[in-house]
């Protein structure tokens, strides 16, 4: 019983747990991290950050395809930028992170890397150049064109607004004509117009998204400005237009029917379609009189009469209506309509006739024409007085010499009176004079009678009217005038009070108060113009500012003569008033003119009119085109006032200041004297077009630049385009030729039509003489307007050397060299030479540093003193005899040149060359062991001859052969543990072998070892170096090799056949090397005969050996295994049954046996069976023991190892001379014991099948026991529980495994109870 819970009450000391170096890990936060796409190259990114419960340094890293955007310090976990990251290409990606302790092996996670977008990208039109097309009658709000602008980035940098800079021609009407929304619509603002506005538009565009960080700045990112190109399509929307704002012409009342009369013209409106146009009389003061034809033409339809239009100025008004052929856009006529003026020419058609009137009072129609007038007159009056109160007013309504007419008297008294005036002209008062005063005679006759006629001067047609001249009693002389008419002149201009003449002078004979005279004017036509002085008779101009020879020439004046006593006479002043030139030309209309440059005509007629005499030199007007500065440019008829161009008109010529305004000033002048002139301004808008190539200043250039300098200004080309609009005159440059990709040309607007490039080195780019001397480009300056216009001119960079290049050291002259130690040199030992492709290279060789190694690793500041370094690269010994192999075995010679004359701002070092200089080793150093702490153990039953058992590893700090290992066995003895030592000095032998700077000497088995020995092998290795020179040195060592005999292989049964058993035989290993944390060997694997066992078809041999060389006994193995449940279990799916030794199982050592068996049942239900055990033996003494003694019985009558022929005791694996060893095939969740789940009345049933069946050996006959007489009775029916299990196995095809697993029950052990 103590052998038997022996193991239970080991277990608790051999659950041991295995202390092992923790992994680090990495902080929960490593699984992504966001970069925004602006970060800085070199910039930190992140920070890798892990823990190691252990304290060990950690290494970092990264892997992946895409770790190269990021530099890692290893130590320190500091993550850097190494390449710029970019949001549009790339927006997501993976890396591995990993750190690793040194210990573990290195752990990895992925880390998920997200892309912040910023706004580093600008708007990009999708199109550079843009052109349209609209209908001047395009509704405003309408959309004119659409343009499109992205921008890759997101948020608000991605938001893309859209502006118009600027709109050419810069008028204010053009200024706000456009607008666009923010999804790049152009939309019409304000009404087009073909013929006021410009034709065409072109439109600055630029897009800016809405602004977003960059660089660590609110950033707004604008596109590179498009210009849009709008042409307006001239629609017939506008009525026709009269070339001229009036019409005028004369015609002669006689003129016959279809007589031409004038010509009107009419255009259409809109000039870019230029409609045909139709005339009519929509409109005429005297219908019918004038017809128009399609032409234009006005001609006479019926016959005239100027005097029906005297009230009406002598005009007829023709209201001409011009009408287009087309209709206009709104399905309308399209018409337009002028006022012709035609003035009826005089006809001599009509006589003079009589009226009782006095002008001007007076009433000119045939009803008021009389022929009968009375008047009075004294006696003896003078002669050339005119007779009293007649009244007479003579009329021709004919005008000019067609109304002039003669009058004379006739009649029986026509030779006393005369009547005056003798000739007139349209209207004059007619008086009677006395002619013969004295034929006037009172007392001859009251009453006289004459007859005043009045005689066409050109057609001879007359009237008479009939005087009664009633004759007054008078003083007998009156004033006498010397002439009856006097023709004076005066001066349209002349002022009031000038004289017009004081030589008329009445005499009268009397004397005293009836001599005495006085003079007046009697009332007529222009007493409100002159006076006359009543004593001199001095006539003078009244009022001055009343003449006006255009209003009317002539003034016939009655100058009257009275003496004291009352007697008068007169005289006729006939007063003609001197035309002046006081009346300027005078021009009608304004003009403004639009025209392109080149093919553009300019054809305007300059209206005017002179309201002096007509047909006079003051009349007559002459135009001229007055000097200005493109005066050459035009001319102008001088006669009709044509303004022509003289040729194509060069928007260029014209100073751009001017906007293509021409103002030309166009005098009107009469030929008066002085003349008298009128100006008027002209406007001529040239309208640019791109005739125009741009020109450089220097058709070939010269530049100096320096080599190395980056980002400096090289030279500037210019160049100009003659055109004088932006859209026009705008410059690009660009670059061309060999070597065109190390500038860059910056354009710079240097005003309209001007610009430079400026030629740059980028920052990044430098020139090198050495690599390039010169450099030969293209440079062209273009127009972007559709014709391509494109200029070139040459380029030559010449780079200036400087001593830029820094030396460089010569490769050769870095050649290791060796030193022996020890003092063994002296002297110069090698020469550092450097070469500099400049020419005033002055070097030097500078020693930088001096690295001191011993087999790869730095051994700090040993090797310092050792040797230098001359300034003409002269390598010296300086101290040999400290010289030391074993210290430092490579000496570093780290240098540089340096360049005296280099250029101050260039690098004067030649990149660091290190110089090796390997000390050579003297046999100085013997050869030692290394320690490693291994324990070996051999297995002599697994160890085979030519099979490794051990192994050294040994050093010497020599080199070459002073520092080559080779081993030998110097001696090899067994010692027993009962103390005995044996030799074995050919047992084992030893190979020599070099692994990382490190002799391996390997020790081999020569022959078998007797595995029943038990004790430890203990050989003494041997390691010499091989000199070439000198004695030979070395070291021994004394190894103990541990042996591990048959006692301690475990045999460990399967319910699977071999080939099964070692298909899994990996699995099984590591779940057994798991469990006991030791070494497991493999002895064999072979299969059981299926009639010697009922559960088992196949067994495995190990051994488990720990790293001291120490095994674990059967019962130590069944401890482990059964304190690990989980590796239980899996060796029980992989078919494992029974755990023993070889020798018990095979030579029936029922107590190893026993002790196994019960360690892995207690293992598996060590609680639980001891609780059920517990209670079940109390119960079940009795009954137990009794079935025990026979199993005994029986068990003690076969030999031990014989295995009878006759089938095992069902429940049985073996006979066993103290206890019976049941073994179950149950399922491994249900082992089918009743009294594990309930204690019924059936609990005294054992379920030993020894509790049914006994086994006779010498009949094979098998025999029912009878049921304990405590029991209760069973149904006959009922079978023994194991039986019933036992009966329903059914034995698994060979090589498969069995659906139930087997396990030993030791729990059931029956005996001990």
């Amino acid at each position: 019983m103590a052998r038997i819970w022996l193991p239970c009450l080991l277990l608790p000391a051999l659950l041991v747990s295995v202390a092992a170096n923790v992994p680090p890990r990495f902080e929960a936060n490593m699984s992504s991290v966001s970069l925004p796409e602006d970060l800085p190259l070199g910039a930190e990114a992140f920070w890798l950050v892990a823990k190691d419960t252990d304290n060990d340094a950690l290494t970092y890293g990264i892997s992946g395809a895409y770790a190269y955007f990021f530099s890692v310090n290893k130590d320190t976990g500091e993550v850097k930028l190494a390449s710029p990251l970019d949001f549009e290409t790339l927006k997501f990606f993976s890396i591995d992170i990993s750190v690793s302790d040194g210990h573990n092996n290195p752990v990895r996670k992925p880390m998920s890397v997200v892309v912040e977008d910023r706004n580093d990208n600008a708007p990009v039109f999708e199109n550079t150049v843009f052109s349209t097309s609209i209908d001047e009658t395009l509704p405003v709000g309408s959309l004119v064109f659409s343009v499109l602008a992205k921008d890759p980035d997101t948020g608000s940098g991605g938001v893309v607004q859209y502006f118009i800079e600027k709109v050419i021609p810069d008028t204010p009407d053009s200024k706000d004509l456009f607008r666009i929304l923010e999804d790049g619509s152009i939309i019409l603002n304000d009404n087009l117009s073909y013929n006021n506005k410009s034709v065409s538009y072109q439109l600055q565009l630029k897009a800016c998204d809405l602004g977003g960080q960059f660089n660590n700045n609110f950033t707004v990112q604008c596109s590179q400005p498009v210009f849009l190109s709008i042409s307006v399509n001239d629609q017939p929307d506008l009525d026709p237009q009269f070339v001229r704002q009036f019409y005028s012409a004369s015609v002669s009342e006689d003129a016959t029917v279809n007589t031409s009369v004038l010509m009107v013209q009419a255009v259409d409106g809109d000039k870019g379609i230029n409609d045909p146009v139709t005339y009519s009389i929509s409109n005429s003061t005297r219908p019918g009189w004038f017809a128009i034809g399609e032409d234009g033409l006005i001609s006479v339809s019926a016959p005239l009469d100027r005097e029906l239009l005297l009230e009406d100025n002598e005009e007829v008004q023709l209201q001409v209506t011009a009408t287009e052929k087309n209709l206009n856009i709104y399905g309308q006529e399209a018409k337009a309509t002028t006022w012709v003026t035609i003035t009826v020419l005089d006809v001599n058609d009509h006589k003079p006739e009589f009226y009782s009137c006095v002008l001007p009072d007076c009433f000119f129609t045939p009803q008021e024409a009389q022929d009968n007038f009375s008047a009075y007159v004294d006696e003896h009056a003078s002669t050339r007085i005119p007779i009293d109160n007649l009244t007479m007013v003579a009329y021709d309504p004919d005008k000019g010499s067609n109304g002039t007419f003669l009058l004379s008297l006739m009649g029986p008294d026509a030779g006393a009176f005369s009547v005056s005036p003798v000739r007139a002209a349209g209207s004059a008062e007619v008086q009677v004079l006395v002619r013969a005063s004295e034929m006037v005679d009172y007392e001859s006759q009251t009453v006289m009678l004459v007859q005043v006629v009045a005689a066409d001067s050109v057609s001879q047609l007359s009237s008479v009217a009939t005087v009664t001249i009633h004759l007054r009693d008078s003083n007998d002389h009156r004033p006498t005038f010397p002439q009856r008419l006097y023709v004076l002149s005066v001066l349209e201009d002349s002022a009031t009070g000038s004289v017009v003449t004081s030589s008329i002078h009445a005499e009268d004979p009397d004397t005293g108060e009836w001599g005495h005279i006085t003079y007046r004017l009697l009332p007529g036509n222009g007493v409100d113009l002159f006076e006359v002085d009543p004593d001199s008779g001095t006539l003078t101009v009244k009022n001055g500012t009343l003449l006006d020879r255009e209003r009317q020439a002539v003034y016939y004046l009655t100058l009257q003569a009275t003496d004291g006593g009352g007697l008068s006479d007169t005289t006729m002043l006939q007063i003609h008033l001197l035309d002046v030139n006081d009346n300027a030309p005078v021009v009608t209309g304004s003009y403004s003119i639009f025209v392109q440059e080149e093919e553009g005509t300019v054809s305007v007629t300059i209206q005017a009119y002179d309201n002096d005499e007509p047909d006079t030199n003051n009349s007559r007007l002459l135009f001229s085109l007055l000097p200005g500065p493109y005066s050459q440019n035009f001319s102008v008829d001088p006669d009709s006032g044509l303004l022509r161009n003289v040729g194509p008109l060069d928007r260029e010529a014209i100073d751009p200041a001017l906007g293509g305004r021409i103002v030309l000033t166009v005098s009107v002048a009469d030929c008066g004297v002085p003349s008298l002139s009128t100006e008027v301004n002209v406007t001529v808008t040239v309208e640019d077009i791109n005739d125009n190539l741009p020109v450089f200043n220097q058709s070939s250039y010269k530049f100096r630049v320096e080599e190395r300098v980056p980002g400096v200004l090289v030279g500037v080309v210019e160049a100009w385009d003659a055109d004088q609009t932006e859209a026009n005159n705008r410059i690009s440059f660009s670059l061309s030729g060999s070597g065109a990709n190390n500038f860059m040309l910056r354009g710079v607007v240097l005003g309209s039509g001007k610009a430079e490039g400026q030629l740059w080195l980028p920052p990044d780019v430098s020139l090198d003489y050495e690599t390039q001397d010169i450099f030969k480009l293209i440079v062209s300056a273009e127009n972007p307007g559709p014709q391509g216009h494109e200029a070139t001119a040459e380029v030559n960079v010449t780079v200036v050397d400087v001593n830029d290049e820094p030396p460089t050291l010569v490769e050769a002259s870095l050649r290791g060299v060796s030193v022996a130690e020890n003092g063994s040199q002296h002297g110069q030992v090698a020469e550092v030479m450097a070469q500099d492709v400049d020419t005033e290279a002055q070097l030097e060789i500078l020693l930088m540093n001096v690295i001191c190694t011993k087999a790869g690793v730095d051994v700090g500041s040993v090797c310092q003193g050792w040797f230098s370094v001359a300034a003409n690269g002269s390598v010296y010994i300086s101290q040999s005899e400290a010289i030391d192999y074993e210290a430092c075995d490579l000496v570093t010679m780290v240098v540089r040149a340096y360049d005296l004359n280099t250029d101050p701002r260039f690098h004067a070092y030649s990149a660091n060359g290190s110089l090796l200089i390997t000390i050579e080793d003297v046999n100085d150093n013997a050869p030692y062991f290394l320690q490693d702490n291994k324990t070996f153990v051999i297995i002599p039953e697994l160890v085979l001859p030519n099979q490794q058992v051990a192994s050294v590893q040994a050093r010497d700090e020599d080199s070459g052969n002073n520092g080559a290992i080779r081993f030998s066995i110097l001696q090899a003895n067994f010692l027993a543990k009962d103390g005995t030592m044996t030799p074995s000095q050919n047992f084992f032998r030893v190979f020599t072998s070099l692994e990382a700077n490190v002799f391996i000497g390997n020790i081999e088995l020569v022959t078998n070892l007797d595995p029943t020995l038990q004790g430890t092998y203990q050989v003494t290795v041997k390691a010499q170096d091989t000199p070439s020179v000198g004695p030979v040195q070395e070291a021994t060592i004394t190894l103990n090799l541990f042996t591990v005999d048959q006692s301690y292989r475990v045999r460990l049964q399967f319910s699977t056949y071999k080939e099964e058993v070692g298909t899994n035989v990996d699995k099984i290993k590591a779940a057994l090397a798991q469990a006991t944390k030791t070494s497991v060997y493999i002895v064999n694997i072979q299969d059981i005969d299926s009639l010697a066992r009922a559960q088992a078809h196949s067994y495995l041999d190990a051994y488990f050996v720990f790293s001291n060389g120490t095994a674990l006994t059967l019962s130590q193995l069944s401890m482990m295994i059964q304190s690990d449940q989980g590796v239980l279990t899996q060796l029980l799916q992989l078919g494992l049954v029974v755990l023993g030794s070889q020798e018990s199982q095979e030579s029936d050592q029922p107590k190893v046996l026993t002790g196994v068996i019960i360690g892995l049942a207690v293992a598996l239900l060590l609680v639980l069976v001891i609780v059920i055990a517990a209670f079940v033996c109390v119960r079940k003494s009795y009954h137990r023991k009794l079935r025990a003694m026979k199993a005994s019985k029986e068990a003690q009558t076969t030999a031990a190892g014989v295995m009878p022929s006759a089938p095992a005791i069902p429940g049985t694996n073996m006979y066993n001379t103290e206890r019976a060893n049941p073994m179950l095939n149950l399922p491994t969740k249900d082992l089918g014991l009743e009294y594990l789940t309930s204690f019924s009345d059936l609990d005294d049933v054992s379920l030993n099948s020894l509790d049914e069946n006994s086994v006779d050996l010498g009949t094979n006959n098998q025999k029912t026991k009878k049921d304990p007489p405590h029991s209760a009775p069973e149904p006959e029916s009922e079978p023994e529980p194991l039986k019933t299990v036992l009966s329903r196995r059914k034995e698994a095809p060979r090589g498969q495994q069995q659906e139930g697993l087997s396990f030993t029950n030791a729990g059931l052990d029956t005996t001990d109870l």
